[in-house]
């Protein structure tokens, strides 16, 4: 009797690399498209008690929802797949994103805002899941190349394009998230369910690599803190040496991210030569240099040249750390790891400044800050390369 015909499951392509990182970029969209807008929110809203808090609060908060609820979403990946997961994530959160275009309330606004941090963590969750599901580790790393070197140029294109919404009006700052909707419709149309879910029903399942996932994400907890420092203190420090310009700082803020474009197309070559410790190591080697040279500068080019290394390394550590989480991990347990990694990044976003502030109790200004944080992230480096050493 001849065996029963079974379809190969489909290989994921050009039109599915293309659509997940692209999706990937939509959580820049969350603080980037609004940044323009803030001033005029805080006006519009000034009758409202602790408008000046609650607007740029209103900005982050889905940060600190994607930090809460990455895990869950990564369970559910899992558990329920990932495509249908990521269309409906990616559908609500358009709905969700434009929702404020309609409202005049702070509170509702503020709610919309928690709300669309759910569905992005959803959607950091899976696409980057997807990364690993679709493709092999080489694979994995050309995709991870592309999403690093061209997400300062969407981030810069979101800004530009939400900067003349808001001129119009800051309600219309919020229809740039209307760009979800036929994302969704993508990957509708393109997008499958990986073929785990078809071959491995029944499949007695691996434990659980807890070990693994909590050291990448205690690594990506302390790089995050790290990352951020440099995001929400930059104009501090630029000031802390005189510059006062909102213009000039934002066109220097600019030329300095050319260095996350170049750390991007850097990451394909690096991560070929050196294993996960190894690209560790690099990154806090760039990002530490970077900082202490940002603490120690007296003088406008000298910080600006070490904001560019600062931000090559920055543009290293995520593609890398991505990468190391995805490492071995058996696909039905991505989503929770993904998700733990998802967790661990955005919670960096509220531990970077607690750090700063910490550091600051002991009297350092802004600048001493940086240096100091820069010799943690040099430190760091230093134990990362003798494990890279040792696992070569």
């Amino acid at each position: 009797m001849a065996a029963p015909e079974t379809n190969p499951p489909p290989a994921a392509g050009m039109a599915q690399g293309v659509i997940v990182i692209l999706a990937g970029f939509l959580p820049i969209l969350a603080i980037v498209a609004l940044t323009p807008a803030v001033p005029q929110m805080v006006a519009q809203f000034a009758q409202v008690p602790g408008a000046s808090t609650l607007v740029p609060l209103a900005v982050t908060a889905p940060g600190l929802m994607t930090a809460l609820f990455s895990p869950l979403m990564g369970w559910c990946a899992d558990r329920l797949g990932r495509r249908s997961l990521l269309i409906w994530a990616t559908a609500i959160y358009g709905v969700l994103g434009i929702a404020p275009f309609f409202l005049d309330s702070l509170t509702a606004i503020f709610a919309t805002r928690l709300a669309l941090g759910i569905c992005e963590a959803a959607i950091l969750t899976v696409t980057n899941t997807l990364i690993a599901d679709y493709y092999p580790e080489a694979g994995r790393r050309n995709w991870l190349t592309a999403q690093a070197a061209f997400g300062p140029v969407f981030g810069v294109s979101v800004l530009i394009g939400s900067g003349a919404l808001a001129a119009v009006n800051w309600h219309w700052s919020f229809m740039i998230y209307a760009v979800a909707l036929p994302m969704a419709v993508a990957m509708a149309i393109w997008l499958f369910e990986p073929a785990h879910k078809r071959q491995e029903q029944g499949a007695r399942p691996a434990p659980f690599p807890a070990r693994h996932a909590a050291a990448f994400g205690a690594v990506t907890l302390f790089s995050a803190s790290l990352y951020y420092v440099y995001i929400v203190q930059i104009g501090l420090a630029f000031e802390g040496i005189g510059l006062r310009a909102a213009d000039k700082m934002g066109m220097l803020v600019g030329l300095a991210n050319i260095g996350v474009f170049l750390g991007g197309l850097a990451f394909k070559p690096l991560s070929q030569r050196l294993n996960a410790a190894g690209q560790v190591a690099a990154f806090l080697a760039f990002v530490g240099a970077g900082m202490i040279g940002i603490g120690l500068a007296g003088s406008v080019p000298v910080m600006t040249t070490f904001a560019t290394i600062q931000q090559f390394g920055a543009g290293i550590l995520i593609p890398a750390l991505v990468l190391w989480a995805m490492k071995d991990v058996p696909s039905h347990h991505r989503g929770r790891v993904m998700g733990i990694w998802s967790a661990c990044f955005f919670l960096g976003q509220f531990t970077s400044p607690l750090a700063v502030s910490m550091v600051r109790l002991t009297g350092l200004s802004i600048g001493g800050a940086f240096a100091a944080l820069g010799g943690t992230a040099i430190a760091a480096g230093v134990i990362a390369a003798v494990k890279a050493r040792r696992n070569a």
